[in-house]
């Protein structure tokens, strides 16, 4: 049997077998595992989240000092149990955390952008004038960088609705602060710097503005408790998951090509550990945040409807994303290819994914990368 446990950042993988003992200290945390036993936490966290705002790997410049000026909370990890967002074994305070979602651009001079390996979810979507954006949701993972933070978009509301999310963003035009995010309070939690949220966001000195945005996790817990906002998952049931298959069934080898207007996203699978290690024109997709490769053990492509909906005040074409209703879906996990479709039945539902026969499909625990792409899209694996 193989399990993915969380270690403070993402996870390790263990295998448990005809072992005695086995022991594991990760980020603060022994994890014991029996024979025919789960593993369990039997050491302390020193705390859900680096304390003050950390010297970022991008060129920090100035936190706000609200962000910064007390230590995080301490907390006493539970036992570990699944978390909601992508079925990883973590301890039970973190498992069922509130999500902090996070809109982050995707522009070519905002590359290489912080925080994909600690998300448990990530989206990326089509934007206006030819760009594409990226939401990443944090549950259990905890992230030192996540950037650059850019503005919001009524479809990227409607994902973080499904997860009674936090929403943090760097403003947004009149629609989507007036309408969209209004009409969906009761299914977020708003954290927009330009409108009195400020708290959890400073500026780095090795980007140009809009792209110099930047967060991290433990400013962002901090920040939200100063707010009120829960400190737990408040979202719908959650999608099923289940633990790796045996390695003699996974398939020597898969790639997958999601075409955008500004890269080509692509996925190769690793059959020794299960998960895909993601790229972008061809080339290793690594996070600045902590240098690591970013991976995925899901890619859920969603074919969406793409229309103009309203020009702004200032005149720029918003688009609209139809990530309500339900299309053609295809997800990509353990090497294997199945296709299907997507519902999701109101602003607030979650979206969940359906084979040939309606059964809904069980995901591999871990991240997962959902990438949304106008229909039509031609969408390449092997």
């Amino acid at each position: 049997m193989i399990q993915r446990i969380w270690t403070g950042h993402r996870f390790v993988v263990l295998a448990v077998g005809a072992i005695a003992i086995v022991a594991i200290v990760a980020a603060g945390v022994l994890l014991v595992v029996k024979p025919g036993g789960n593993p369990q936490a039997t050491a302390t966290l020193a705390a859900t989240a680096p304390a003050g705002a950390s010297a970022s790997s991008s060129g920090l410049q100035t936190p706000d000092a609200s962000a910064s000026e007390t230590p995080g909370p301490t907390e006493t990890p539970g036992p570990l149990v699944y978390s909601d967002l992508d079925g990883v074994l973590a301890p039970s305070n973190l498992a069922h955390r509130l999500p902090m979602a996070i809109s982050v651009g995707d522009n070519a001079i905002a590359r290489p952008q912080s925080g994909f390996s600690s998300a448990s979810i990530v989206y990326q979507s089509y934007e206006e004038y030819g760009q594409d954006r990226y939401l990443m949701i944090f549950q259990e993972g905890t992230a030192t960088d996540i950037g650059g933070v850019r503005s919001a978009r009524p479809y990227h509301t409607r994902w973080v609705a499904e997860y009674g999310a936090l929403y943090g963003h760097f403003g947004g035009d009149r629609k989507v602060l007036n309408e969209t995010i209004p009409a969906l309070s009761g299914s977020l939690y708003n954290m927009d710097d330009l409108s009195g949220g400020s708290c959890p966001y400073h500026r780095i000195n090795t980007r140009s503005a809009p792209h110099n945005a930047y967060t991290n996790s433990a400013a962002l817990i901090r920040c939200a408790s100063k707010k009120g906002y829960p400190t737990t998952y408040q979202g719908p049931s959650v999608r099923p998951f289940v633990d790796d298959s045996p390695a003699a069934d996974r398939p020597a080898s898969q790639s997958v090509t999601v075409p955008y207007r500004t890269v080509d996203v692509g996925y190769q699978f690793d059959p020794a550990t299960d998960a895909y290690i993601r790229l972008l024109d061809g080339k290793k997709q690594i996070d600045p945040a902590n240098n690591q490769q970013v991976i995925a053990r899901n890619i859920v492509v969603m074919f969406q409807a793409i229309s103009n909906d309203y020009l702004d005040s200032s005149g720029i074409q918003r688009i609209a994303i139809g990530n309500v209703g339900s299309g053609k879906a295809i997800v990509f996990k353990e090497g294997k290819a199945i296709t299907g479709t997507w519902k999701k039945t109101s602003d607030t539902d979650l979206t969940r994914f359906y084979d040939s026969t309606s059964s809904e499909i069980s995901l591999v625990r871990g991240e997962i990368f959902i990438q949304s792409v106008p229909i039509g899209t031609a969408v390449t694996f092997k």
